[in-house]
């Protein structure tokens, strides 16, 4: 058996969409994919991203927000960044490790902007659903774009 690929979803906090991108990679590539993530800061589980997770049947309830230099000694195949402060702001990593940029929409601003115009609170939710969606049909393409 093929050793998995080990991948790091980075972010700016590691509370989101990172996180995401790491229970789905668990959930549906543990078979060829060994997913971390982490952020360029530590902001927090976000606990929006907890719960539309949970209902598509992911649970990241026990992620812990973890920040890259903790990483720094770990080799790692492919970092992945999700949003554009994480690519610009990504670090240098030693060896062949590659760096993808896929960027999502950012769900806390999404949803903040949802409500300053009245949203309810099912329609912040579906701001999280919406990227949630969008990860998942990125995380169901590996790891192809990451060879």
């Amino acid at each position: 058996m093929a050793e998995k690929l080990k991948v790091m979803f980075l972010c700016s906090g590691n509370s989101c969409r990172s996180q995401m991108a790491e229970g789905w990679a668990r959930e549906l590539k543990g078979d060829v994919v060994e997913p971390y993530s982490a952020g360029i800061e530590t902001h927090g589980l976000n606990q929006n991203a907890v719960a539309v997770m949970a209902e598509a049947g992911v649970d990241i309830r026990e992620h812990g927000s973890q920040n890259i230099d903790e990483f720094k000694n770990m080799k790692l195949d492919v970092v992945v960044t999700v949003c554009a402060n994480a690519y610009e702001t990504c670090p240098i990593f030693p060896g062949s490790c590659k760096v993808v940029h896929v960027g999502f929409d950012d769900p806390p601003t999404m949803a903040k902007i949802c409500a300053e115009q009245g949203g309810s609170k099912e329609a912040q939710l579906d701001c999280y659903r919406k990227v949630r969606d969008q990860i998942r049909a990125f995380i169901d393409t590996l790891p192809e774009p990451l060879i």
